[in-house]
């Protein structure tokens, strides 16, 4: 048993807060106390079957597998026992696969004590809480973190420590064509980009104006423009292009773009600036409902 493992660093405020009841020892104790570290057998472990990611870059994971050839694991993976001498991944299945790669015959390891139910928490908000994840992996782990924890919008938004807004902005892109879906999760197009598509229309019109923003390069602003003035795409010169009609406000800046989206995100509704050439204009707030509007109030008045 290695003597220099020592206690991890902090999970992240949402994680943390599922693992409240399993603390972890700093140093190795008993192999199969619950919270402790120990060294186990690579052959002994399998892969989560929540992991809500299925696919590795190849690329990643033989950089990650260099550095474990060299260093060795800093970081411990999680497991629970499922078994005499057999553990499943809660957290950490890259490190275990490049340690596979690597030729290790062992890895230190967190052991936890968890119900299916905690352990597809525990595998989701691991994930959520990763850098690199894009916009429609964190969707789809926030859906299934209510449809199969039954999770209220507001109790998922204390498990991951992110707002409620920002919940529902994510959710939202699922209501999005595939083709669409597919071109964030490919970084073809941005969360930005997605989001001014929600409300571009019915899916015809969306993947029409999709496919315009990829030909084009389109920014999140000119998509808002093209949705907000009910554009039509055109062919000129046998390429399609945007054609912006009767386009009344006056472009806003940059700095007023950024403020209204930060708005729109923390109020979780939708927020329209429009200005006149001579520089008034109006702020609207779309609200739904009574509760709604009154919601709004509340948050304005804070």
């Amino acid at each position: 048993m290695n003597p220099n493992l020592k206690k991890r660093g902090g999970l992240g405020k949402g994680l943390g807060a599922l693992l409240d009841n399993a603390p972890v020892t700093p140093m190795p104790v008993e192999k199969d106390a619950p919270g402790s570290i120990a060294l186990i057998e690579i052959a002994h472990i399998e892969a989560n079957p929540f992991n809500p990611r299925t696919h590795f870059e190849e690329k990643a994971l033989e950089e990650l597998r260099q550095a474990i050839a060299i260093h060795g694991i800093i970081q411990p993976i999680t497991l629970r026992k499922v078994d005499t001498d057999k553990y499943q991944i809660i957290s950490g299945e890259r490190r275990f696969r490049a340690s596979q790669l690597a030729g290790l015959t062992e890895v230190p390891a967190y052991i936890r004590v968890a119900n299916d139910q905690t352990m597809l928490e525990m595998a989701l908000v691991e994930n959520i809480q990763r850098e690199d994840l894009n916009a429609i992996e964190v969707a789809l782990s926030y859906q299934r973190l209510m449809e199969e924890c039954e999770l209220t919008q507001d109790q998922l938004s204390q498990k991951v420590a992110k707002s409620r807004s920002s919940i529902t902005n994510y959710l939202r892109l699922l209501k999005l064509p595939a083709p669409i879906q597919a071109g964030v999760r490919d970084n073809i197009i941005t969360m930005g980009h997605a989001r001014a598509l929600v409300s571009a229309g019915d899916e015809d019109r969306q993947i029409a104006i999709y496919e315009t923003v990829v030909e084009n390069g389109l920014s999140v602003r000119e998509i808002e423009q093209l949705v907000k003035a009910g554009a039509e795409l055109v062919k000129e010169e046998g390429v399609e292009s945007p054609v912006i009609k009767n386009k009344a406000e006056t472009e806003i800046s940059e700095q007023q773009f950024v403020f209204r989206e930060h708005l729109s995100d923390r109020l979780a509704t939708k927020v329209d600036i429009k200005k006149a050439p001579n520089g008034s204009g109006s702020i609207t707030l779309k609200f739904n409902s009574e509760n709604d509007l009154n919601r709004l109030i509340e948050l304005l008045n804070k």
